[in-house]
């Protein structure tokens, strides 16, 4: 393969990866829109790789044989047989030698990158405490209902949903399941037309502002365990049913310190390696610069497991 070939075939695999990250398919299903987007990102991207390549840092990182096989098999082990994963390294214009020389190429700027990322300043308790302080509405977690239903629509066009006789059954399985709570699950499954009802008629635990007012109205003035009356929506009838409640609270410094060390970190790190790809690259070719992707990407995904 001549040098030649093999930038053509490395920015293939760049388009590749585009196509996936921008529209999850493959470049020959893409719109010709689509595909312009996807070949400017990739360009972009290979322009952006080719700079960190060519830096003293990517002249000191090594990418072992064991490394590379570990990306390559990552790949290799999403298929169901050899004979689909060459099937799509053909499809997208790739070889076995040519997608191990782009993978070697992904590994090395990925590794160049974090090694970058190293660099940035460590976060100190004190950066963590003014940020908590600031943003001390993002620690706040308001009180919050874990809720089931039993849903009874309202149809003119069947006897059994007009409006009264839909009421009446709502009101009906309302007054049983008042008495005894803990069949809700088996009346959900046998009388509710909403999908959760395969679920127990679980909807899941939810704040103020997630369900139609009217049920958010009766259902944060239930006690924990309680089943409501019959509760009109635009949509139907509901049985209401609240089986725990979560007080509302704050996160505390030290509770909250973790996630905020992290969420830092991760900032610093992509600041540090944004500031280093700016200084290598020349503003009028990269006007915006942008980390290259460091997922390790399959050819397609139509023919892996």
């Amino acid at each position: 393969m001549t040098a030649i070939e093999k930038t053509i075939q490395l920015e293939t695999y760049n388009l590749l990866r585009a196509a996936l990250s921008l529209f999850k398919k493959s470049p020959n299903e893409l719109a010709e829109e689509e595909l312009q987007q996807a070949q400017t990102q990739a360009l972009n991207e290979f322009r952006i790789e080719s700079h960190v390549l060519n830096t003293p840092e990517a002249a000191s990182v090594i990418i072992t044989d064991r490394e590379l096989q570990q990306a390559y098999q990552e790949i290799r082990g999403r298929y169901n047989g050899e004979a689909a994963f060459l099937r799509d390294l053909e499809k997208n214009q790739l070889t076995e030698d040519s997608l191990q020389a782009a993978l070697f190429r992904q590994c090395k700027v990925n590794t160049v990158l974090e090694l970058v990322a190293s660099r940035a300043p460590a976060i100190s308790d004190a950066d963590i405490g003014i940020y908590y302080h600031i943003h001390s509405d993002q620690f706040h977690r308001p009180e919050r209902r874990e809720v089931c239903h039993i849903f009874i629509s309202i149809n003119p066009d069947y006897p059994e949903n007009t409006h009264d006789a839909a009421l009446s059954r709502a009101q009906e399985l309302a007054a049983k399941l008042q008495k005894k709570p803990h069949k809700f699950a088996d009346l959900a499954l046998k009388h509710s037309e909403c999908p959760t009802a395969l679920q127990g008629g679980v909807l899941g635990t939810v704040p103020r502002g997630m369900l139609y007012p009217e049920l958010d109205e009766v259902l944060f003035t239930l006690k924990s365990g309680e089943v409501s009356d019959a509760v009109k929506s635009e949509i139907g009838f509901h049985v209401l049913l609240c089986k725990s409640i979560q007080k509302a609270e704050t996160l505390s410094l030290a509770k909250a310190t973790p996630k905020i060390r992290q969420l830092m970190n991760d900032r610093a790190r992509r600041t540090c390696q944004r500031a280093w790809l700016a200084g290598l690259a020349n503003p009028a070719i990269v006007p915006d610069i942008a980390l290259p992707s460091a997922s390790v990407q399959s050819p397609e995904s139509g023919e892996s497991k």
